[in-house]
């Protein structure tokens, strides 16, 4: 009998939540046959059969949280003295083994790093242990970017597994993991009162996005001094080329959207503005530049918000970006898309205006330091130099901003610049 256990499927995963149980009690499967869907983090991963046989118990059913290692299901391969499924850190050590769709969520996010404890007493280093330690190869690499010691750092993750924050931790001066807090948050959450005191209630368990979700926003809400600044941008040309631009395309191709021109403007603008392109090492008390502009684009889906990333936005013509973020748009709706088309952004975009909002004060997408909201396009009443008064199309525009790296002077000239952008269209044109 092989007892099937929820692999270790990226760093810093723990656990998954059971979307669809894709096989029955006594069904004959082959191996690499799907038998599981589950979502780890924004992405559902299917994970098929590393034996043949058939299955003889699930242990598991749509909607469940099991955590990494749990045993989901036994399938009976009519071997005698079947050994179980390896543990998670096994699967780790052997990645070559693993479907693609799984490798893909080996780049999950991790989960936050806990603060260091606010005792003012230093925590003395676990003692090196002896013997290979269990980690992936990204955390080796960062332990030795961080010079750490990764032997010494205590794992908090399955079998002694070393994680990222961890060794994050471990680099600020902290010992072993505290338990974490719920939701992400770097702060053990006050009790709620009893609600059933004053009526009915009931308690469900929210889906692995939902917790994913919660926890990016303590994390960001708790690590980013956020400001917002607001502009508007006279997009009454850009609006009237555009239509005329749809109204005449050739078969085949992509229809222009607002969203796409401003993906093309915000990638040529950080190109000029590398404060809003780069990340805060607040460990090292470093800023971390990057030289390539991924745009992650706000997605709202059935399932919930989610960000996909369009990479090298600065270096595809305006066209490309266009057909690009329509094939993005409709992955991530569909669901289709795995955890590492969520990774790597240096900046964000998103767009309230399409549900009916004017003005967002949207959470920077930690460890980005801006966000860029757009509003809904309105007509309005604009005197011009002559006191003449005409009707102009606004588009209201809020940045986020983390105010450690980005002094409010350089996000009003990075707003303006877009601003420029959106309202001489033939600007457009050289943005690359």
């Amino acid at each position: 009998m092989y007892e099937f256990i929820l692999p270790d499927l990226g760093e810093g995963v723990h656990e998954g939540q059971i979307v669809n149980v894709l096989v029955e009690e006594g069904q004959t499967i082959e191996e690499n046959e799907p038998i599981l869907e589950v979502e780890t983090d924004k992405a559902a991963v299917e994970i098929p059969s590393p034996k043949a046989g058939s299955i003889a118990r699930i242990n598991v059913k749509a909607g469940q949280t099991v955590k990494v290692g749990e045993v989901m299901l036994a399938i009976d391969t009519g071997e005698a003295g079947e050994a179980p499924a390896p543990a998670a850190a096994e699967t780790q050590a052997k990645p070559e083994a693993a479907p693609a769709k799984a490798k893909a969520a080996a780049s999950a996010p991790a989960s936050p790093p806990a603060a260091p404890a606010a005792t003012g007493v230093a925590v003395a280093p676990a003692p090196r242990r002896n013997g290979p330690i269990p980690a992936a190869p990204v955390v080796r690499k960062l332990a030795r970017e961080m010079g750490v010691d990764i032997n010494s750092v205590p794992g908090s993750g399955p079998n002694g597994r070393v994680l990222r924050e961890d060794v994050e931790r471990f680099a600020q001066g902290g010992g072993a993991a505290a338990p974490a807090a719920a939701g992400g948050g770097y702060a053990a959450p006050e009790a709620l009162p009893d609600f059933d005191q004053y009526g009915p209630i009931r308690r469900e368990q929210p889906s692995q996005i939902r917790k994913t979700i919660a926890r990016q926003m303590t994390r960001a809400w708790q690590s980013v001094p956020r400001v917002t600044h607001c502009d508007s941008a006279d997009v009454t040309e850009l609006e009237r080329n555009r239509k005329s631009l749809n109204a005449n395309l050739r078969e085949g191709q992509p229809k222009m959207t607002v969203t796409a021109i401003i993906l093309k403007a915000v990638a040529a603008g950080l190109r000029d503005y590398p404060m809003l392109n780069c990340s805060y090492d607040a460990a090292r008390e470093e800023v971390v530049y990057k030289d390539y502009v991924h745009l992650g684009i706000a997605v709202d889906t059935p399932r919930g918000l989610v960000v996909p990333v369009m990479r090298d936005v600065d270096k595809k013509s305006l066209p490309q970006v266009a057909t690009e973020l329509n094939e993005i748009a409709g992955r991530a709706r569909e669901g289709k898309f795995d955890v590492a088309d969520l990774r790597g952004a240096t900046f964000t975009i998103t767009n309230v205006g399409a549900l009916g909002g004017q003005f967002v004060t949207p959470m920077v997408n930690y460890p980005e330091v801006g966000i860029l909201g757009m509003g809904r396009s309105s007509w309005e009443a604009k005197v011009q130099a002559d006191m003449s008064i005409v009707p102009r199309m606004m588009l209201p525009l809020s940045l986020s901003f983390d105010h450690r790296i980005c002094d409010g002077a350089d996000a009003a000239r990075f707003t303006r610049d877009i601003v420029e952008s959106l309202q001489n269209p033939l600007r457009l044109i050289t943005l690359g």
